[in-house]
């Protein structure tokens, strides 16, 4: 488990606020030592940052022992380079420039020594702020230059700039502001906000990432609570995280990711971040690298003789791409860009003329296309593999009169029924090529899809967030499969704190 510290100026600075034995002056924070091995994270709240100043050395002090300060000393330097920050507004959304417009008019945000209706002068608090039409420029600074209060001057020239941004003391604040402070710290950093005997019931601190919006998550909201119970029994806090919490990765020790993952997205950048903060980390970034692209994976599979079906990859630039792909592998033939996930950005051609079609749809999204022999089956088993052992099967139906698992239509996805059966169930093949199919990824959650016909056994995918739904994948364990994947965080996390992982 991490440990929080707030540093400020003086005792006097945190009096407006709850008190907590983890907020040190700067003369503390020197003669702070921590013991070896465990993870210190620092909230620099000094007033003066900087260079060689309380507020710049609190930072470099803090890099020098280990420990993950915010603001870091980048941040502060780079906060002097104006031509880092100096952005042109006219793209962002028509309110933001509206808001800033009618807020110079108005003369109250003015800085002094300036007209008032060329200037705006706003506060942000861990990259929110008392202004609805500017959280989305907070945010954006936040995540580029994170520092706890950050004050901001907009200036209009030809268009509406950024002026300078300056990091800002507590003791700089007005009551109005030091309510936003507290609230966004809260938000921000809870731990320390929590009594001391409910921060001794938990060892550990689990961030869950997920995204409330997304139409598909890999985990509904019943499922995220089960896993909040499984690992709270365990002695581990699990935390529900977003996007918006990138910063707050070295604050916990491990990061479980329940959003679909993709290369160019949060969640690869978050499975990066985490690793090298020396969080534990399912899924890590060598799977999702690994799993996400369809290519990769029929290489890899086919390479070590995993059973998969007749595939052949085609280039944008191959001019007879379509027949090829007809002489190899005859019709229906099925055809995916190697990032698609839900079914998505699959289409099953039924002769030439539908594959040309398809290729040249797919071909706008990727340079490569996999073209795979059609294999009819009712359902797709799919096994859970976690740390190389299987803890769940499913059967996933067709979708009603469709011929794969989700039916995407204009307005709605459509999917179809399943079975969950006990490992030992399952045929002995189908595990086998499962877990063959795994130890090519690495050691982390997948849910490896296979299509068994008669004694023909082929891995279709690997996936590297699998789904695990109530009343679906965990029908047959039921709160025990939420114990297991809680039970292997646990573990990896135990061993990273004796230096084993």
């Amino acid at each position: 488990m991490s440990r929080l510290l707030i540093v400020v100026d003086r005792v006097k600075d945190w009096a407006p606020y709850y008190p907590s034995e983890d907020v040190l002056t700067f003369e503390d924070y020197v003669q702070f030592a921590s013991s070896p091995g465990s993870r210190v994270r620092v909230i620099n709240l000094c007033q003066c940052a900087r260079y060689l100043s309380k507020g710049y050395y609190c930072s470099l002090l803090a890099e020098a022992r280990g420990h993950h300060v915010v603001p870091s000393v980048m941040t502060l330097n780079d906060l002097r380079r104006k031509g880092l920050f100096s952005l042109q507004l006219e793209d962002l959304e028509k309110d933001v420039v509206a808001w800033l417009d009618q807020a110079a008019s108005s003369g109250d945000f003015a800085g002094e020594g300036h007209g008032e209706h060329d200037q705006v002068r706003v506060r942000s608090f861990f990259g929110t702020t008392a202004y609805a039409e500017l959280k989305p420029v907070a945010r954006a600074l936040f995540e580029h230059f994170p520092s706890p209060i950050l004050e901001v001057v907009f200036q209009r020239r030809k268009t509406w700039q950024i002026e300078s941004l300056k990091p800002i003391s507590p003791a700089d604040l007005s009551e109005k502001e030091q309510d936003l402070f507290a609230s966004s710290l809260d938000r921000f950093s809870r731990i320390v906000w929590r009594k001391p005997r409910s921060r001794r019931r938990y060892r550990y601190d689990l961030a869950m990432l997920v995204d409330p919006q997304e139409a598909l998550p890999p985990s509904d909201r019943v499922a995220l609570g089960r896993f909040v119970r499984a690992g709270r029994k365990l002695g581990i806090d699990v935390d529900i995280i977003t996007r918006k919490d990138y910063v707050r990765l070295p604050e916990y020790d491990g990061l479980f990711i329940r959003e679909t993952t993709a290369i160019d997205h949060h969640t690869y950048r978050f499975a990066r971040k985490a690793e090298a903060e020396g969080l534990v980390v399912i899924d890590d970034p060598v799977s999702i690298l690994r799993c996400t692209n369809k290519v990769f994976l029929a290489d890899l599979l086919k390479n070590n003789k995993v059973p998969t079906p007749r595939t052949l990859i085609l280039s944008k630039d191959h001019k007879h791409a379509a027949r090829e792909a007809a002489e190899a592998l005859g019709f229906p033939v099925v055809v995916k860009i190697p990032d698609g996930s839900f079914s998505r950005g699959v289409v099953k051609a039924e002769n030439e003329e539908q594959l040309k079609a398809a290729l040249k749809e797919l071909f706008k999204q990727s340079a490569l296309v996999l073209a795979q022999e059609y294999l009819y089956t009712d359902y797709d088993w799919r096994i859970g593999v976690l740390g190389g052992r299987a803890i769940f099967a499913c059967k996933y139906y067709m979708a009603q009169n469709h011929w794969q698992i989700y039916h995407h239509e204009e307005n709605k996805t459509e999917s179809g029924t399943f079975d969950t059966l006990p490992t030992y169930e399952v045929p002995r093949n189908v595990l086998q090529a499962a877990l063959n199919a795994t130890r090519l990824i690495g050691n982390s959650l997948y849910g490896v899809d296979i299509k068994q016909a008669g004694n023909r056994v082929a891995v279709i995918e690997v996936n590297d967030n699998p789904n695990v739904d109530a009343g679906v994948e965990d029908r047959f364990l039921g709160g025990e499969l939420y114990t297991l994947i809680m039970q292997e965080f646990l573990s990896r996390m135990e061993a990273k704190r004796k230096g084993e992982g």
